[in-house]
């Protein structure tokens, strides 16, 4: 009869760095909780799993209701350095979908961005840059002119390409303090 030996050590396709996620509808609200943790590790590892999930668009919806956004806003404050650049990618992930986009501009999210202007780590601002560079493409077919006047901001998706880095100034502009 064979004997049954249980190794020590981990299989070889699990990976150390990432959070378990939860199946159904109850993965990103147990990310969200996982955000909101004082453990280090715990932090990283949602992060690192937000990164996978936020590729596609129903998983930014679901995030943007659940308030991941608030907890993404707050970690963009923490003293590690790999939580800042990881939050800073999502963000970048999530600016790549038109909802994100307009969550971004809902929950402030583009003042929370602005202080990260002059971070110490590179890959921060560059995600920052990348994540300002998706905020201002908005869908083809909408209007090109924002009513007001000049100098008064355009509403939300209705700049065209040539003045929607504009738009994202003036956000940045009226929205910092």
């Amino acid at each position: 009869m064979a004997d049954a030996k249980i190794s020590m050590y981990l299989p070889p396709n699990v990976n150390p760095t990432q959070a378990a996620i939860a199946y159904g509808c109850r993965a990103l609200p147990k990310l969200n909780e996982e955000l909101q943790s004082d453990d280090l590790l715990t932090r990283q590892k949602a992060l690192m799993a937000l990164c996978d999930l936020m590729h596609d668009p129903e998983h930014v919806y679901t995030a943007i209701s659940i308030g991941c956004l608030e907890s993404l806003k707050a970690l963009l404050k923490d003293t590690n350095d790999l939580v800042r650049i990881k939050t800073t990618e999502v963000l970048c992930i999530m600016a790549t979908h038109n909802v994100g986009r307009e969550g971004f501009l809902e929950h402030n999210v583009i003042q929370a961005l602005s202080f990260l202007l002059s971070d110490a780590q590179p890959a921060c601002r560059e995600n920052l840059y990348t994540a300002f560079k998706h905020l201002a493409q908005l869908p083809a077919g909408k209007p090109a002119m924002g009513a007001g006047g000049p100098g008064a901001l355009p509403p939300t998706g209705t700049c065209c390409a040539d003045h929607s880095l504009e738009h994202v100034m003036l956000l940045l502009r009226h929205n910092i303090p």
